[in-house]
């Protein structure tokens, strides 16, 4: 084989949860009164385009989750020997950003490096702005360089439309063969808004994806579209492989802290007691300690522990991904007692309910009405918590890798990149665009995950009365 898989633990853990998503897809599309509050969502514009660029960042995530190992060029067929970089197909599909390092600072589609140097231009020695190795290295002028990137732009723009157009032609011969009506009358439906579903927000948002991917495909090939780092690594492809990185925290977390908030905040709310004094003790102590000094003591162990053991983690990306799932995990250990409280409050509203009282007083178990009468009341709000909660966990990495408690120096992740960008605001002229486009990343995925949680919230509260 020219490749050897390698599965690491967040790789593993992603997966799985896709598969838990795809099962709980399946049971509520065969479950009327689960659907019918997803139905809602499917109805709000706003949802549904923050769902379009979720699912764009999702992409970018799984791509960004299958890993390998490369072939050595001149190991034995019979003994291969595989390289120690762990890559994955996303940057097999990237190669061309991930393979033309510069030697420093540039520049968005810039032709030249950020800083000056002493070169050698006609036999005389100068000092001067270098020339990049690929960054508009097709050009022989600067005066081109504007024109090009022009040219470029409306290149990318036509083919980004043009399959926007294909789609939707796709698109609506497929629901009218399915609605069963004539395609202009479909088409019709959609100019006019008349479709059961925000179609026209949906093509409209599409529509702005591919045509931003075309124009950023075609800049990509000849320029550093977001400039490079201080290393000369493409500004482009750290953002887009910090993806996976703030993907990963948002949702992993959720992993270790529903079990805890769901389990302890209705035990505390239904049986109350000592049950209940005890898990308020627990998550009071646990909100008196600085959540900060746990995680740092975590990691710090983490790291000691891959210090200590080096022959458990044969590669750099190894060592990376267990120190991204221990801050995972003491994120999530650390961050339940919100939902907890919230629903134990919820929960002794439950218990007092004549149907339950009804249920008790018939000998039914303990177990039987958590299960049928008081979860099921509770489950919109372990849905809207999620949702809600992911944008503060993806901001939370930001924050904690700025202190240097965070992931791994060596993952990208949006925090890496403004903890690397922070010295150099202070330089002259400033280079702003690493922080710039954590910036905007980071800001693209926190908005549509708060969008689409606000439509969330508002089909599952009943209290909203089906407010657009």
């Amino acid at each position: 084989m020219n490749m050897q898989p390698v599965v690491l633990w967040t790789d593993a853990l992603i997966f799985l949860l896709l598969a838990a998503v795809a099962t709980l897809v399946w049971t509520i599309r065969r479950q009327e009164h689960l659907r019918a509050p997803w139905v809602e969502v499917r109805r709000r514009p706003m949802a549904m385009a923050a769902v379009l660029v979720l699912g764009a960042f999702v992409v970018v995530g799984l791509l960004d989750s299958l890993h390998y190992r490369e072939r050595l060029p001149d190991s034995p067929a019979d003994a291969p020997q595989y390289s120690v970089e762990v890559r994955s197909v996303f940057d097999a599909l990237v190669s061309g950003l991930r393979e033309r390092p510069e030697k420093t600072y540039s520049a968005p589609l810039a032709m030249q490096l950020y800083t000056k140097e002493f070169i050698e231009r006609d036999g005389v020695t100068v000092r001067d702005y270098p020339r990049l190795k690929f960054g508009g290295a097709h050009l022989t002028e600067a005066h081109e360089r504007l024109p090009d990137i022009a040219r470029r732009s409306l290149v990318g723009l036509s083919q980004g439309a043009s399959a926007g157009l294909l789609l939707f032609g796709l698109l609506a011969g497929w629901q009218a063969r399915r609605t069963q009506v004539a395609i202009g009358s479909w088409l019709e439906d959609w100019a006019k808004g008349a479709l059961d579903w925000p179609a026209r927000t949906m093509v409209g948002m599409l529509l702005l994806l591919l045509i931003l991917i075309g124009v950023v495909m075609q800049l990509a090939s000849g320029y550093h579209v977001l400039g490079t780092d201080k290393v000369g690594q493409d500004v482009l492809y750290i953002s887009l492989k910090s993806i996976r990185t703030g993907l990963v925290i948002g949702t992993l977390t959720t992993l270790v802290t529903l079990p805890l908030a769901i389990g302890l905040g209705i035990a505390a709310g239904y049986f109350r007691g000592w049950v209940d004094d005890l898990i308020q003790y627990v998550y009071t102590v646990l909100n008196s300690i600085p959540g900060v000094l746990l995680i740092a003591a975590a990691v710090l162990i983490v790291q000691l522990y891959i210090e200590s053991n080096p022959g458990l983690f044969d590669t750099a990306a190894a060592r990376a991904d267990i120190r991204l799932l221990a801050l995972c995990l003491i994120m999530g250990v650390t961050s339940w007692t919100g939902l907890a409280r919230l629903l134990r409050g919820e929960t002794l509203k439950l218990r007092t309910l004549d149907y339950v009282e009804a249920a008790r007083a018939f000998g039914v178990s303990h177990g039987r009405i958590l299960g049928r009468h008081i979860f099921p009341n509770l489950f919109h709000l372990v849905l809207i918590a999620i949702v809600l909660d992911f944008s503060g966990l993806v901001l939370a990495e930001a924050v904690l890798s700025y202190v240097g408690v965070g992931v791994d120096p060596a993952m990208h992740s949006w925090g890496n990149m403004i903890n690397g960008a922070r010295l150099e605001l202070a330089r002259e002229p400033v280079v702003w665009w690493q922080l710039g486009a954590a910036f905007v990343f980071m800001f693209a995925l926190v908005l549509s995950a708060n969008l689409f949680a606000d439509g969330v919230r508002d089909a599952f509260d009943p209290r909203m009365g089906g407010r657009q």
